[in-house]
């Protein structure tokens, strides 16, 4: 799985718009280190990049930097104790609803210094609105390396099953799901991974996040809405649309054996996945990229979506705020922003920082069009309980081995 987003002087501020070149920072010496653990680990990418990012703003500065890689299962078991008993860590990263749900009570609030440097001024304004609703309306961390949860799809594929359209609502990409039958296409496929994301999505589009995790976590599986979704990925099921490996694709089977191989057209997943199956896709993939389709009288459209970013956070208790602040712009404007997007196949955090790796450039209009965000899985996974009965019964409803009838019933027998 690839398996979701400063204190400086005015002169950098101006020195940063439209540049990609890094930020020149006043050289100051420094006697406290700044610690900064790290959610990768030293030989990634992100990690390389971050690294060469922190030594370069040591050089110019003098602020020295405690740089502590602790891969994603590290941070995840070691971060919450540490900081409960004291530890000095001053920044530290990870995915944005887990830095500012598990870890919420330990940031700093940013407004003032990202104010006073006027930080937003190149930031995507969609990610610093999610991490403020994630921050309960104030801005506590800052987003880099932004993804958005889309359908990526075989832009050959679609050309030779005649389609010139990217679908916006359901009756369109039902069409293009035909279209692709109809030309010998697997129109689509699926890992379990994901499948929660993918019942999410049509959930949400039906009646809004909180009102999936309403559902999810009261057992409110009578509702309406679990019906229509049900009869719409049924219709989807028992017309071919998707793969008959779909019932047994453990990841990454389906995007890897199916969808970068060319053998099916489209697969609901993270901005991330050009970058994993490149070495199997092959330089001539062309990628496309639609937000999931508007439901009729849904309650949202393809303007909301599951976009998100990792994000930094400075630790309350820290007492080198501004050089944390000042490190963590080095590394979210500029080259290294733009240097992590390159190397890392991703997406930039900087808006001035326009040239997109080709493989994710599809995914620009989308990450563009989203002024509204649902977190992962858009709330189905609300109840940890629940997720697994969920997936299993949302596979066999995707593979045709269920019926809607038969998915709502074992829902609400669960759930009691």
């Amino acid at each position: 799985m690839g398996m979701k987003k400063k204190v400086l002087s005015a002169t950098l501020c101006a020195v940063m718009v439209g540049s990609l070149a890094a930020p020149a920072f006043t050289v100051q010496a420094a006697d406290d280190t700044l610690v900064y653990w790290s959610m990768w680990e030293a030989t990634e990418p992100q990690g390389q990049v971050i690294q060469e990012a922190v030594d370069a703003y040591t050089e110019q500065t003098g602020v020295k930097v405690d740089l502590q890689f602790k891969g994603r299962t590290g941070n995840r078991e070691a971060l919450q104790p540490a900081l409960d008993g004291g530890t000095q860590i001053d920044i530290f990263d990870e995915d944005i609803d887990r830095v500012n749900g598990m870890y919420g009570k330990y940031l700093l609030d940013l407004e003032d210094l990202a104010k006073e440097n006027d930080y937003e001024a190149t930031a995507n304004a969609g990610l610093m609105a999610a991490c403020r609703d994630a921050g309960g309306g104030t801005l506590k961390t800052i987003p880099y390396q932004p993804n958005v949860f889309a359908f990526f799809y075989n832009k050959d594929l679609f050309e030779q099953a005649g389609i010139t359209e990217e679908p916006k609502t359901w009756d369109e990409f039902k069409d293009v799901c035909q279209k692709l039958k109809d030309a010998g296409i697997t129109p689509m496929t699926m890992d379990d991974a994901y499948a929660t994301c993918v019942i999410g999505y049509h959930l949400a589009r039906l009646v809004g996040e909180d009102k999936v995790k309403e559902i999810v976590t009261e057992g409110e599986w009578d509702d309406p809405a679990v019906l229509q979704m049900a009869q719409d990925i049924e219709e989807l099921a028992s017309n071919g649309y998707y793969s008959e490996m779909v019932g047994s694709n453990v990841w990454p089977a389906g995007q890897n054996t199916e969808l970068a191989l060319g053998t099916a057209a489209m697969y609901l997943n993270g901005s991330w996945l050009p970058n994993e199956v490149k070495e199997m896709a092959g330089p001539d993939f062309h990628w496309g990229c639609f937000a999931y389709p508007a439901l009729t009288d849904g309650a949202n459209g393809i303007e909301t979506n599951n976009f998100g970013a990792q994000v930094f956070g400075i630790n309350k208790d820290t007492k080198l705020a501004k050089e944390a602040f000042d490190l963590i712009t080095f590394l979210t404007k500029g080259e290294y922003d733009q240097k992590l997007a390159d190397e890392t196949v991703g997406i930039p955090a900087d808006t001035t920082n326009t040239e997109w790796p080709e493989m994710v450039e599809c995914a620009k209009p989308v990450i563009e069009q989203s002024t509204n965000r649902f977190t992962w899985a858009c709330g189905v996974e609300s109840n940890v309980d629940m997720t697994p009965v969920i997936k299993e019964n949302f596979i066999k409803l995707m593979a045709g081995s269920i019926t809607a009838d038969e998915f709502v019933s074992t829902m609400q027998d669960a759930a009691k």
